[in-house]
């Protein structure tokens, strides 16, 4: 259906200065957005399928992997930045038509990002017996907590190689062979789970071992792609020898760090509210954890048309085209927030099915599909503030988004929710989510349109 030969030539036309016509640009950006998003909601549909197997396990089981659902979530983020840092500077070096320099920094992130996910994966080794106790878990669901956490850390290099040669694909422009892996690595999933969870009867972490054992068989494929096969980063093409070049680096620590703090804030900020929603007890724990996977379902093609704007802004920025790169800002925000505007009217219709089929608990569903209902009014703002930062990030633009990002989730989100939830529960806590939301994407949408993102590629003009 989408020809991977036509969107080269028409990344090429950007990397040699030839101008498109609005249909190409279209055309661009859904050819490199489909794949994205169809990878990006297969992997929900995984922990959509993890959550639907351990749901049926019982609300305990249920609530002990919500419990640190916010942790691991927080851990993969900041080995998604750790990628980020190496994979802009590749998508601008592509578009400089400067190959042999990205293929270098790609040889760096291999580097720095196999040694920071092992070391991550030893502090999440070293905590998992403490930590559903810090975030206020019962004896009940805590054993089961500490197990599964504890197999998740010791998946981590395998998730840092994941998103790292996933990144550096989509860089070169190639959206296909993550997402096709993406999709494998979903089925694998289902299948490990259901050996390891029903027929070998290990419950919660028999889910963990599931998803361990489909990260490993899909990273060594991905890997292969990205230094071997792909036609732009391949390390095989290099005909000079490796030299250590610090300011690779240091670059990437710039464009990442203030990424990693920011997921470290955000992703502290949900473990907050995940000790807002604690004291509400296993049901709101269960139905929060469940609307959670749930939306995530419905926000994930937001995230696809993210992909495909930090390739198109990245490439374009590299290439000092200052008009297309802020062209293909303003068209990506605009597809990403029709298709999310739909996916919220998907989301409010069939909330009570979605939540069902995660648990058939009748208290955990009437409440689950009850926050989801309130959410989906948020969809088409929270798109805006994903493909946005998607946008700045691309251009190496990451302190401000960052810190805006920090301001609306802790000051607004965090403020409002604990406010809330004193009188109405996990309804509360919802309501709070979806203002927050609303508010963070109307600040992006004006940053995007002052153009101080843009900056950098001015100088370069």
């Amino acid at each position: 259906m989408f020809s991977s030969k036509k969107s080269d030539t028409l990344l090429a036309k950007i990397r040699n200065g030839a101008q498109l016509t609005g249909r190409e640009k279209l055309e661009l950006i859904v050819e490199l957005s489909i794949p994205s998003m169809l990878a990006q909601i297969t992997t929900v549909m995984m922990f959509f399928i993890d959550a639907a197997m351990v749901g049926h396990l019982g609300a305990a089981a249920s609530a002990s992997i919500g419990l640190v659902e916010t942790t691991t979530w927080l851990m993969g983020s900041i080995l998604s930045a750790v990628s980020l840092g190496f994979s802009v500077q590749v998508a601008h070096f592509i578009g400089a038509n400067d190959f042999t320099r990205a293929r270098q920094v790609f040889r760096h992130a291999l580097v720095c990002g196999v040694a920071f996910s092992v070391l991550m994966a030893l502090v999440g080794a070293s905590i998992h017996q403490s930590l559903p106790y810090w975030l206020g878990g019962k004896d009940d669901i805590a054993p089961m907590s500490s197990g599964y956490f504890l197999i998740f850390s010791l998946t981590l290099p395998a998730v840092l190689l994941f998103h790292l040669m996933s990144a550096m694909l989509k860089s070169a422009g190639e959206m296909r062979v993550p997402s096709l892996l993406s999709i494998m690595m979903c089925g694998l999933d289902v299948a490990f789970n259901y050996l390891f969870i029903y027929v070998l009867k290990l419950g919660v972490v028999g889910a963990a071992l599931g998803t361990m054992s489909a990260y490993f068989f899909t990273v060594i494929p991905m890997a292969w792609q990205a230094i071997c096969k792909n036609k732009i980063i391949a390390l095989r093409l290099d005909r000079t020898p490796f030299v250590w070049m610090g300011s690779y680096v240091r670059n990437a620590v710039k464009i990442s760090f203030p990424v990693a703090v920011q997921n470290i804030l955000m992703g502290s900020a949900q473990v907050v509210s995940t000790l807002i929603v604690a004291p509400l007890g296993n049901v709101a724990i269960a139905a929060n954890s469940f609307a959670i996977t749930a939306e995530s379902l419905c926000y994930m093609p937001g995230y696809g048309v993210g992909d495909a704007a930090t390739t198109l802004v990245g490439q374009t920025y590299g290439a000092g085209r200052s008009d297309l790169c802020k062209n293909f800002a303003h068209l990506t925000i605009g597809v990403g927030m029709l298709v999310m505007a739909f996916m919220g009217v998907v989301m409010f219709v069939f909330a009570p099915e979605m939540i069902g089929f995660l648990s058939p608990v009748e208290e955990i569903r009437l409440l689950g599909a009850m926050v989801l209902r309130i959410e989906a009014f948020a969809e088409p703002f929270f798109a805006a503030a994903i493909v946005s930062y998607a946008v700045c990030v691309a251009s190496g633009d990451t302190l401000k988004p960052a810190a805006m990002s920090l301001f609306s989730m802790w000051c607004v989100r965090l403020t409002l929710a604990y406010v809330l939830a004193q009188s109405y529960g996990l309804r509360g806590v919802w309501v709070a989510m979806a203002t927050e939301l609303t508010f963070r994407g109307t600040i992006f949408l004006l940053r995007i349109r002052r153009g101080s993102w843009l900056k950098g590629i001015k100088a370069k003009a």
